[in-house]
Parts: C-alpha cells; structure tokens; sequence
C-alpha cells in the first residue's frame, strides 16, 4: 500500500511540475502588466509571433495599452511599446535587466559560439578603437580601396562603355557591399611586387564572391535556425555551412592574408589572452561576420531604390553628393582616376545621412531583449508603475512603437528623405504628446547593447551609394514597378529583406 502511495505521490507532483512548466498556474500580480498566455501551454503564442511578429504585437498593444506580457515558446515577454519607458530600460543595471543571457543562447545556437565573461567589454574595446575616430578613419580608407577593387577596376571612358547594363538590385548591393567590408575586415591576398598585385586583386574578386555566395545560403536559414524551427534537411545544411565559416574565417588561415583589420586581430587576440581556446575563436569570427556584413546590403539596397523611386530625392542627394566631390577635387570626370571619397567626405552629407536614416527608420526591425533578474519598477509616461518579473524578459520593438508611429513620424509608411534634417543641416528634434523624445529610431539598438559597428556600417553604406551615384545613371527596369514587401519572416533580427528582387540598370555617367 505504501507502494502505491509514493507511486502516486510522485505522479501527482510530476503532473505538477509540468503543468507549473507550461505555465498553466501562471497568474497576473496586482501590480504587474496585463498577462496574456494564449490556448496552448507552453507554446503560449509562439507560431503567431513566430509567423508575423508585427502584426501579433499590434494586435496585443490594441487589446492591452502600451506594456502587456505574453507567454511565447516557454518564456514570458513583457513588451513595452511607450518609447517613453525606453530608457529607463536600456540604462538599467546589468543586475537588473542583463541583454547578455538571451544573446549567448542566440549566438551559440546560431554560430556554435560559446561567450566568455569578457566577450562585451573585448568587443566595445576593438569597437571604440578600430570603429569609431581615427581607427574609422583608417577602415573608412580601407573599404573605399575595396570598393574600388570590386566595382571601378575596369572603368573606361569612351562612348562604348555608356551603355546600360542591367541587374537585380538587391542582389547587386548585398553583393558589393558584402565583399567591400569582408576584404576590409579580414584581409586580402598577399602579393610581392606590383606584377603580381593584379593577380591577388581578382583572386580577392573571386574569393569574395564564393563567401559571399555561402553567405547568402546561411542567412537564408537564419531566421528559423534563430527561432530553432528549421527541418532536418535545412538543419544539415546550416551545420555544413557552419562548419565551412569557421574553417574559412579561422585563425590558422587569417594569419594568410594581409591587411587584416585592427577590429579582427585584436579581438582575436584579446580572446586568447582569456583562455578562449582556438576553434572557438574561430566560431568567434564567423559571428562577426554575419554581425558586420548581414545588415549593410540590405540597407543598401532599399536606400538605392527608395531613391529611385522618388526623383526629387535622388535629384536633391545627387546633387549633395556632386557638390561635396567638387568641394574636394574629387569629381568624376571623363578619363578621370576612379574617386577616393573619405570619412571626412561622409561627414558634409546631411541629405543622404537622413536618407539613410529615413531608410533604417522604414525597414531596420530589431527586437531589443532583456532578462529580468531581479523584480524591476517601471514607470510609464501615463503614470502607471508595473513591476516586471523576475525570470521573464522584457523586449521592446522600436518599428511599432517609435519608427511606424504617426504621433512621431507624420506619415510614417512615406519615404521623406530630408524627415530627419533642418534645412540648415542640423538634425531635427521629435516630440509625442508635445515632450522631445531621445529615442526617435532605434535601427542599431540602444544602452550597453547598442551596435558599437554603427558608424563603420552607416560608412559603408554611405560609400557605396556616393560611388554608385557619382559615376552611373541608375534607373528602374519597370519605373512603375511598386516597392516589394518585406519578407515577414526576419522580423527582429535587423534590416529587413524583400520578397522579391528589383531589376535596375545603370551606365557610367561619363
């Protein structure tokens, strides 16, 4: 009998246990947000978030206001949609809300990389050196030697050559800007002498191109390898490619190139330095590859076609960007040298910054996670306070709540390229409700999380549209052809991609 009692006992607390794991005794405190768990335990609202998490978060925020908690895929997301709020949770206490305990089990699913307690600081370092002031300088000057060697190699003058020459638009920037940042980033085919500099030239051409052609299969996969969700067969093929990264991004072979950016070897060797072993290193690299070059051609791309489709801002752009050649004896000319634009170049645009910025703000969808360690006061601008609990996370989603927001952006689903400038080229300032906000777009994150590669991407992108608009007529096959729609399915993990490619042509203007 005694028997029969444990046995049951046991079942009985086992039965317990999972109901308590599935969140069925989950109930709301009276000083939390409101909870919504949905009709499945556990799963909770996983496939609805999983299958377009814009328009889920939309319809919670019209049922519940501007804070709410939702159970998805076992964890429970308080989402905070009142940009107010924003910053009293991006400069919260580590010891509070810590951004790094949902990243590391992103990144080890998604890269095989394990983080080590220094991994931030090791990376703000190089950042802050390597990316930002003089160090950005230096990579500024680096890139732009690439982007020379993969689209002005072979310009000419001549009638001949002003002919049009036709291409799919997002494949051609993810193409060229990729390879610019990859060749600036982790170096380049030595050579001895100039004879044989042309020969690592191509060979840097060829190169880049089959990474970025194992690239693009990965990422791809990425959104479903992120939410785990990926078939047998599409998981085999991530391992693969996986396994090909860390290889090609290894230590061993790194040390084969020459002109490795400062960012990579010092990174690598500051991992070293804390007893990171070398294939991890290795893993290490590959993440910053997909980190640094993922989100730029994308950008890109949707920069180069907004404008396209809006003449009087290609007009106003171009024109900046003529003025700025001129202003520093760099204009392109018929039987001219190829351009060498600088970082200090960059810095006269206020037009194409707020262009960009115009860009990110329509199709940069990041979803910003913290992990409540502690329970944690929140104060909404309304008044309200909510406690946040302790073992949930908090997220927010900046494209709804800041970057789409018509009390902040007058027409937001509009492309203005001038929305974030003055007419005197000082920046604007944006208000809700009559009260500046701080956080007016938010495509690089925010706080300790905050991409510390922002300025070296925002470069980038910059370069390579300078140099596409100095020396080509660009225009759409089909003028009439609408803007495609983004693929729904990378909400969350940064810029976002369209469903379909745009075909465009261009010719050299000269």
């Amino acid at each position: 009998m005694a028997l029969w009692v444990t046995l049951l006992c046991t079942l009985v607390a086992s039965l317990l246990g999972g109901l308590y794991l599935l969140g069925m005794f989950r109930r709301r405190r009276p000083d939390e947000p409101p909870l919504d768990k949905g009709i499945i335990p556990w799963l909770g609202y996983a496939l609805d978030f999983r299958k377009d998490s814009s328009e889920f978060l939309k319809r919670m925020q019209r049922k519940h206001g501007d804070i709410f908690t939702v159970l998805i895929g076992g964890y429970y997301f308080t989402f905070v949609m009142d940009p107010f709020c924003f910053g009293a949770i991006v400069k919260e206490s580590r010891s509070k809300l810590d951004f790094r305990t949902f990243a590391s089990k992103l990144v080890l699913r998604v890269f095989g990389y394990k983080t080590v307690e220094a991994n931030h600081s090791i990376m703000h370092a190089a950042s802050t050196k390597h990316l930002m002031g003089d160090g950005l300088t230096v990579m500024t000057q680096s890139t732009m030697v690439n982007f020379q060697k993969l689209m002005l190699f072979n310009l000419s003058s001549g009638k001949e050559k002003r002919v049009w020459q036709e291409d799919s638009l997002f494949h051609y920037c993810y193409n060229i800007v990729f390879r610019a940042g990859y060749l600036a980033l982790y170096g380049t085919e030595p050579h001895q002498g100039a004879d044989n500099k042309e020969k690592a030239n191509d060979q840097d051409r060829i190169h880049s191109n089959q990474v970025f052609h194992e690239f693009r299969k990965y990422d791809r996969l990425f959104p479903r390898l992120a939410y785990a969700v990926l078939p047998p067969r599409d998981k085999i093929e991530a391992e693969q490619l996986k396994r090909f990264f860390w290889s090609m991004l290894s230590v061993k072979k790194s040390w084969q190139k020459e002109n490795i950016s400062g960012w990579i070897s010092d990174q690598n060797q500051l991992l070293a330095e804390n007893g990171v072993p070398e294939y991890m290193r290795d893993r290490f690299m590959f993440m910053l590859l997909w980190a640094s070059q993922g989100n730029t051609g994308p950008t890109a791309f949707w920069l180069l076609l907004y404008l396209m489709k809006h003449p009087e801002a290609m007009k106003a752009v171009k024109e900046e960007v003529d003025k700025v050649s001129r202003e520093n004896g760099q204009e392109s000319k018929a039987g001219s040298p190829p351009m060498n634009i600088t970082r200090d170049m960059l810095n006269q645009t206020p037009l194409l910054d707020s262009a960009l910025e115009e860009t990110l703000r329509l199709v940069a969808a990041p979803v910003l996670v913290r992990a409540v360690l502690q329970d944690t006061s929140l104060k909404t601008s309304s008044g309200a306070e909510y406690t946040l609990r302790k073992g949930d996370r908090v997220a927010l989603f900046p494209h709804i709540s800041v970057q789409m927001n018509p009390e902040i952006h007058s027409e937001p689903h509009k492309f203005k390229y001038d929305r974030f400038v003055n007419p005197d080229g000082t920046k604007k300032d944006f208000y809700k409700n009559g009260k500046r906000l701080k956080y007016i777009n938010m495509p690089w994150g925010a706080g300790v999380s905050i991409c510390p590669g922002r300025f070296f991407a925002a470069a980038e992108i910059k370069l390579f549209v300078f140099l596409m608009l100095s020396h080509y007529d660009l225009e759409l096959v089909n003028g009439e052809e609408d803007i495609p729609a983004i693929d729904i399915s990378r909400w969350g993990f940064g810029t976002m991609q369209p469903v379909h490619d745009v075909l465009f042509r261009y010719r050299l203007r000269f």
